[in-house]
C-alpha cells in the first residue's frame, strides 16, 4: 500500500491554483481552487467522458480524522464544476487515515474507488474502480486477501450510501458548500 498526502499544490496540470486547509470537528477539509488549468482532465465514467478539472473547478476534500492507522476507512473529494456545483465525487478507500504534522491528509490508500455522478443535488450513479490494482497488490503480495475482501465490502456499502445520500461525509461536503465555515 502506498501513502497519499492529500495536497494537490504541486499538480502539473495546473498554472495557478490556491489551496486551503480547515480543520472542523471529526474533519479535515482541503479546497483546492484552479484558477488556470493548462490540461483539462476528463474521465471515463460509465460509457460516457465527464470534465473534473478546468480553470475555475475546485477539488473539496472532505478527509475523516479520528480513526488513525490500520483502520479501513474511506475520504470523500468532490470535484465541483465553474458553477459551484459537483461534478463528480471520489471516495478513496483505505486501510489507515491521519493528518500530517504540516495539517495536509494522509491515507494508505487501498486502490479501490468509488466514483458518483452527482446530478441534481444527488448521486445518482456509482462504479467501483481500481479493483484489477486491488487484484495485482493481492497476487504482489502487498495486500492480502483478507483485506480485500473487507476493502471490497466497503466500496459496495459505500456505493450504496452515496446513491441513498446517508454516505456520512455527503452531509459535511453540503454544510461546508452552502457556509464554508467562515
Amino acid at each position: 500500500m502506498k501513502r497519499k498526502i492529500y495536497d494537490l499544490r504541486p499538480w502539473a496540470r495546473t498554472a495557478r491554483h490556491s489551496q486551503t486547509v480547515l480543520t472542523v470537528p471529526g474533519h479535515v477539509i482541503v479546497d483546492y481552487l484552479a484558477h488556470e488549468v493548462e490540461r483539462p482532465l476528463d474521465v471515463e465514467f460509465g460509457g460516457r467522458t465527464l470534465r473534473v478539472l478546468d480553470s475555475g473547478f475546485r477539488w473539496v476534500r472532505i478527509h475523516p480524522t479520528g480513526s488513525g492507522e490500520g483502520v479501513l476507512g474511506s475520504a470523500l473529494t468532490a470535484q465541483l464544476g465553474v458553477s459551484g456545483a459537483p461534478v463528480q465525487v471520489y471516495v478513496d478507500i483505505h486501510t489507515g487515515e491521519g493528518v500530517g504534522e504540516d495539517g495536509l491528509p494522509w491515507t494508505d490508500d487501498v486502490y479501490l474507488d468509488v466514483i458518483g455522478d452527482w446530478q441534481e443535488g444527488r448521486v445518482m450513479e456509482t462504479h467501483v474502480i481500481d479493483g484489477e490494482e486491488l487484484e495485482a497488490a493481492v497476487q504482489g503480495g502487498r495486500v492480502t486477501p483478507e483485506l480485500a475482501g473487507a476493502a471490497w465490502a466497503l466500496a459496495r456499502q459505500v456505493e450504496a450510501e452515496l446513491r441513498a445520500g446517508t454516505y456520512a461525509p455527503l452531509d459535511t461536503l453540503r454544510r461546508y458548500l452552502s457556509d464554508p465555515y467562515t
